[in-house]
């Protein structure tokens, strides 16, 4: 028997697998990340109202293989396993493979699609809370601490679902997606819009990059932008880019390392704007998949998810 959905009941998909990809004590992107935001998701005041979620495994779900093999070159993905298979190493000089990361890229790959079901078979949000996180991740090789592409496999998979005819992406973490935009930009049927600082890792991103069909929004944001900075790049920019696609689906590639604390750039936000940011989304749909991308000051990250889940609840 199950339960009605409370419409006040939030979706978080995770699995402590994630925490098994080890990059290293000293990696800005390691299982601390996830375990303080757990553990801020379940002291929050509304946290009886977290609806945790499995993943499903990897044997429940064999498209994601296919899936990745789509996107990705085959080569890389066999690498990427034998690498994963000898013991691990770095596929870059700051992107780590250990002995699970093969096998936790899938799952978390499995957990964006997971994430892409609810949200179609609710019409509410849902929360993936999953790494290694992936819009670096190109076609031929990962990068920027990220395996497999999950917001642009996410789009591609939801795209050949029924009643799905365009999805958007929004790319709120501070590093440009390079990888999202290229898997993405030649689909008519996916929007992909960025803000990211510039200049700053990947180097891409240029407001000239609009896509094959116009379907690409960069909005290079200047080191010690602010809050009034990104809300003025939402409401004359963003939001009426993506009204104007439509979409049946949005993805936000949820990174939070443009939070002021965060040691890895230098835009000054504060957790708080990501409620406001989360609310200026709700504006184009009920239907968003957040998932985790950076955001490596644990205090500002977790503060961030849960003011991003808070805005959602209307609390």
């Amino acid at each position: 028997m199950h339960h009605a959905l409370d419409l006040t009941d939030f979706a978080v998909i995770y699995s402590p697998a994630f925490l098994t990809h080890d990059t290293g004590h000293f990696h800005p992107e390691n299982a601390g990340r996830l375990t303080a935001i757990v553990a801020a998701l379940e002291q929050a005041p509304w946290a009886t109202h977290l609806d945790w979620r499995e993943p499903t495994p990897l044997k429940q779900r064999p498209d994601v293989d296919t899936l990745i093999a789509q996107l990705h070159n085959p080569r890389y993905v066999t690498a990427l396993r034998e690498i994963a298979h000898t013991g691990g190493g770095h596929i870059d000089g700051d992107t780590v493979v250990s002995e699970e990361s093969y096998a936790v890229a899938r799952l978390a790959v499995s957990a964006w699609l997971d994430g892409v079901d609810y949200v179609l078979e609710t019409g509410h949000s849902v929360f993936v809370l999953a790494r290694p996180p992936g819009h670096h991740a190109v076609r031929d090789r990962g990068m920027g601490f990220c395996l497999f592409a999950n917001a642009a496999i996410a789009a591609h998979y939801a795209l050949e679902q029924p009643g799905i005819d365009r999805v958007a992406i929004l790319d709120w973490d501070v590093h440009h997606g390079n990888g999202t935009q290229a898997l993405v930009e030649g689909n008519a049927a996916i929007a992909y819009c960025s803000l990211h600082q510039t200049p700053a890792y990947p180097g891409t991103g240029q407001s000239s990059e609009t896509g094959f069909h116009g379907n690409v929004l960069n909005l290079p944001m200047a080191p010690g932008s602010n809050r009034a900075d990104y809300q003025g790049q939402f409401e004359q920019r963003v939001i009426p880019f993506l009204k104007a696609f439509s979409p049946d689906l949005l993805i936000v590639s949820a990174g939070y390392d443009a939070n002021a604390a965060d040691p890895l750039a230098n835009i000054n936000l504060h957790p708080k704007d990501y409620g406001l940011f989360t609310q200026q989304c709700l504006t184009v749909t009920d239907k968003i998949l957040f998932g985790l991308e950076g955001g490596y000051d644990y205090e500002a990250l977790s503060q961030s998810v849960l003011a991003t889940i808070a805005a959602r609840l209307g609390v």
